[in-house]
């Protein structure tokens, strides 16, 4: 299948090189970025991955045929058998999650007419399994089952916090920078999960989008387990002071209920 992407993946000796088709095709799929369900054409999509327009509209060719990619007049979009994945990886205890604790995402809307969200782990990232945009929507990457990397999130850092597991993974490879904020210097980074524990909650301070400032709590188990995060984004930092207070009782409120309600009964997986 691999030969109709490119003609010369063979290495000195004849043989072909397998690994370069593979690392072809995932670099167009992370070209689309933001016009996932839009579309991008080709050229855009080549300039991006760094491919030639010839190469990149026979890899196209290829994943259009099993279904990643689908053509839309004279551009691209993911298919609907990478949504099918996607769907696979949103697991049934995120489902369990978001149905138990949506109640508290909306009284949370409810106190502060601002953007809220409620989050879990999925390895290194965070995965948004509820949100409901403010009065005053501020611009973010953020959308239901999207993911983002946790270290430069609110709801990240106030997970991160109580997952050792996790966090040594994440430390096990650079951090990436989302802005010019974000926090990519290890021991920056363990410091301030330190205060994480300590106070309670966790700031991303324009650190995945400027202009975006963020407040999460931890929503934890009887056993101190993180189940998920609730967070407050602002336009503003003097707006992060109100949000967080009335963060802090709905968080509050929500941890009061997973410790003695129907997730406290459940063997959730934490992932």
């Amino acid at each position: 299948m691999t030969a109709a992407i490119e003609e010369d993946d063979t290495d000195s000796r004849g043989v072909r090189d397998d690994r370069a088709a593979v690392d072809k095709a995932v670099s167009l799929l992370l070209a689309f970025g933001e016009h996932a369900s839009s579309g991008v054409g080709v050229s855009e999509l080549a300039r991006r991955s760094g491919l030639s327009k010839s190469t990149a509209f026979r890899v196209l060719g290829l994943l259009e045929r099993n279904g990643v990619v689908e053509r839309v007049g004279r551009q691209y979009r993911l298919g609907e058998r990478l949504h099918e994945l996607g769907r696979h990886v949103y697991s049934p205890e995120h489902d369990r999650v978001r149905d138990s604790l949506t109640p508290f995402v909306t009284e949370l809307y409810g106190r502060t007419h601002d953007t809220v969200h409620l989050a879990t782990l999925h390895g290194t990232d965070v995965v948004y399994l509820a949100k409901l945009y403010g009065h005053r929507q501020v611009p973010s990457p953020s959308r239901i089952g999207g993911r983002v990397a946790a270290h430069g999130t609110a709801v990240g850092k106030a997970l991160l916090a109580h997952d050792a597991s996790a966090l040594k993974v994440l430390l096990g490879a650079p951090l990436p920078s989302l802005t010019p904020a974000t926090l990519t210097d290890p021991d920056a980074l363990c410091e301030q999960l330190a205060t994480v524990r300590q106070l309670g909650v966790a700031y991303d301070l324009e650190e995945v989008q400027p202009g975006l400032f963020c407040v999460a709590t931890p929503i934890l188990s009887s056993a101190g387990r993180p189940i998920a995060a609730l967070s407050v984004s602002v336009a503003s930092f003097a707006a992060l002071g109100p949000a967080e207070a009335m963060l802090r009782q709905v968080a509050g409120d929500a941890s009061r209920f997973v410790r003695h309600g129907p997730l406290a009964r459940r063997r959730l997986r934490y992932i």
